[in-house]
């Protein structure tokens, strides 16, 4: 295969050779049950509970296409922009691991599912779009799972996971560099979950990438020799795992040594990669169609209605953001980084018609209790038409904002409705002159020195003194009247 060089888009090619990165991206479906047989896909459950004699592969047992995960498929080749093939073909991948009951695993191989897609995942600081091609997205089976660490000196297996429902979504060779990869991972994970065709949780094995790595002088079109860099389970250690072995294959390179083509194990704690066997090629698997299973053959009626009911994609989603609430791109990245977060933002705005301030406290004071607590926000405390009221009593000087942040925590632990807390705390907001003047006359008598240089015309005093009265008042003096009367003073 060839890639077209490109102009470098990073440091990398400053060493004398182009990066060349290619990702497969193994993504768990959001189904219930397994890819051919009515197992639970539970995660999290007991040890080797999760089988049946198809998964398992029993003698006698026959394998049956779970609907649900071709259409889930389907939708995330056609949100990638591919071409979905009427007809296509699962395959008998053949090889011997410990936690592969069948001796081989159900894929599809030269008739996939799809083909021929995109994915777009920013600009050049020039400006110019940065789409990496998809080459296909296939349906597969996964595999069990080895533990090497729960007895001593022995290997475990756990075989829940064989036979879950998988899409392998492979990109061309267009990334060319480690950020580039980064940059690409991110972007289909958000597709991904605005899809809701997965959780892709990397922590639960939901999303797994493996990349194929190679080096090569700039401007040559012929691919170097690649090697295949597994076991990395984060983003950033994707990017930091594809620079290692770029400049391990960069250092054999400048040595006039040979890349081998070989899979390659990710060392995070050490930060470097290490041979794990030799690389094999698609021979080597013996694939051929299985007999169990016929052609999945799909009506074009079908998948149209399938794209036609597509959701709302990021990249539509930012774009509508910003021309509806005239937000800047910065907010509205921010707000689109998951479905759950817009659609949170988005009802806000709706119901308090202030885009930015509902914008500033999503990405402030929410984001703030969610990190802090740990849960999605489809679990928040707060709902999104309390936020709104809230917002709306700031702007109809019911509280003053320093208050509604003291309602706000209350409300995250609560879930009790603004109103509620305002009363129950005593924060609705004093405008009483009477009252005002007793905690500015306590302030000033607290802090004598900036009093006099107040009132001997240090005017930048002020803000100090507001924010003081509204400490004093436990945030419920109205700070502008607050500020009026401290000038009357002054002046007077």
């Amino acid at each position: 295969m060839t890639a077209p060089p490109r102009e470098p888009r990073s440091a990398e090619a400053a060493a004398g050779y182009e990066m060349v990165v290619g990702l497969e991206v193994h993504v768990q479906l959001n189904t219930l049950t397994k890819a051919f047989c009515n197992c639970s896909t539970d995660f999290g459950a007991a040890p080797n509970v999760n089988t049946c004699p198809v998964c398992l592969a029993l003698p006698g047992s026959l394998p049956v296409v779970n609907a649900r995960a071709v259409e889930l498929a389907t939708r995330a080749a056609l949100a990638l922009e591919c071409a979905v093939n009427a007809t296509s073909v699962f395959a008998r991948k053949n090889y011997f691991y410990p936690d592969l009951p069948k001796g081989y695993q159900i894929t599809q191989y030269d008739q996939p599912l799809a083909t021929g897609g995109c994915l777009r995942i920013g600009a050049t600081p020039e400006g110019a779009p940065v789409s990496i091609g998809v080459t296909r997205v296939h349906i597969e089976e996964d595999a069990g799972k080895s533990i090497h660490d729960r007895f001593p000196g022995a290997t475990a297996i756990d075989l829940n996971r064989a036979g879950v429902p998988l899409i392998e979504i492979v990109s061309e060779p267009d990334l060319r560099s480690a950020a580039e990869a980064g940059a690409y991972l991110r972007a289909l994970k958000q597709l991904l979950e605005y899809l809701d065709v997965s959780d892709v949780s990397m922590e639960e094995g939901s999303l797994r990438v493996d990349a194929n790595v190679s080096a090569r002088p700039p401007g040559e079109v012929q691919l170097g020799t690649k090697t295949e860099v597994k076991n990395m389970n984060s983003f950033s250690g994707v990017e930091r795992a594809i620079q290692a072995e770029f400049a391990r294959q960069c250092a054999l390179l400048a040595r006039g040594e040979r890349v081998e083509q070989q899979t390659m194990l990710w060392d995070g704690v050490r930060g470097h990669v290490r041979p794990a066997r030799t690389k094999e090629g698609s021979d080597d698997y013996r694939y051929f169609p299985d007999p169990d299973l016929p052609p999945l053959v799909l009506d074009p009626d079908w998948v149209e209605e399938i794209r036609k009911h597509l959701p709302e994609l990021p990249d539509a989603r930012r774009t509508r953001f910003a021309a509806e609430y005239a937000l800047g791109e910065y907010d509205v990245q921010e707000l689109c980084t998951s479905p759950a977060v817009a659609d949170y933002f988005e009802s806000v705005a709706r119901q308090h018609k202030d885009p930015k301030a509902a914008a500033n406290w999503v990405m402030g004071e929410v984001r703030a209790a969610l990190n802090a607590s740990g849960i999605p926000i489809t679990q928040f405390r707060v709902r999104p038409a309390d936020l709104a009221q809230l917002l709306n009593m700031v702007r109809d000087g019911i509280v003053s904002h320093s208050a509604a942040k003291q309602i706000f925590a209350i409300m995250v632990r609560s879930g009790d409705r603004p109103e509620q807390v305002a009363e129950r705390v005593g924060l609705v907001k004093v405008g009483d002159d009477a009252a005002l003047a007793d905690w500015i006359d306590q302030v000033l008598a607290e802090h004598p020195a900036e009093a006099l240089r107040y009132a001997n015309g240090e005017k930048k005093l002020q803000g100090v003194l507001v924010g003081l009265v509204m400490k004093k008042s436990n945030g419920r003096a109205d700070p502008k009247r607050v500020n009026q009367l401290l000038a009357a003073r002054s002046s007077g």
